[in-house]
């Protein structure tokens, strides 16, 4: 019986940060507690149990998030393909990931350390890609990794985003060697 207790809890936890995504997606941060459980088919004591406050919640949609895009790129890094498009792939990725909102809804907040050593993680790989592909000659050389990395953040953290989008298309046309070749 313990383990399809803990096999229940856990799929609780999911539904609930999966429902809160959503909701705060469709709501912005307005969202309530008790309304996130309500959509979760679950009782708020339930919802309490697994996040003790608001702030619990947010962080762990935000180390989720985080989590994920860091397992991505680690992936895409270890492919044996220019680094150009390993940047690209990235990019792609995050299109996929709620990165505004997990970035809005820690604004203004200290991170909890979980949370700052995956920003500091995702944004070290980047600027460590960014590097090679500048060595490659795919990436223009005057602009330094981690502005590429804060460049990269204004396209993919913002509501929204696409890989498609104009702007995520133009800071990536503005990123390529050939942009600066062509100045």
């Amino acid at each position: 019986m313990g383990e399809s207790v803990r096999a229940d809890a856990r799929r609780n936890r999911a539904l609930i940060l999966d429902t809160a995504v959503d909701l705060f997606a469709e709501r912005g941060p307005a969202a309530s507690m008790e309304e996130i459980a309500r959509a979760a088919g679950l009782g708020v004591g339930t919802l309490y149990r697994h996040f003790p406050d608001r702030q619990a919640l947010l962080e762990q949609i935000a180390a989720d998030t985080l989590g994920r895009l860091l397992s991505a790129a680690r992936e895409f890094e270890a492919r044996p393909v220019p680094r150009w498009e390993v940047l690209v792939l990235i990019v792609r990725h995050c299109a996929g990931l709620p990165l505004a909102l997990a970035k809005s809804l820690t604004d203004g907040t200290p991170h909890p350390p979980e949370v700052a050593e995956l920003i500091s993680g995702v944004d070290e790989l980047i600027a460590q890609i960014a590097e090679q592909a500048q060595r490659e000659g795919a990436l223009r050389p005057d602009i330094s990794p981690p502005e590429v990395v804060d460049l990269i953040s204004v396209a993919v953290c913002r509501p929204g985003a696409r890989a498609d989008d104009a702007l995520t298309t133009v800071i990536l046309d503005g990123l390529k060697a050939s942009a600066a070749a062509g100045r």
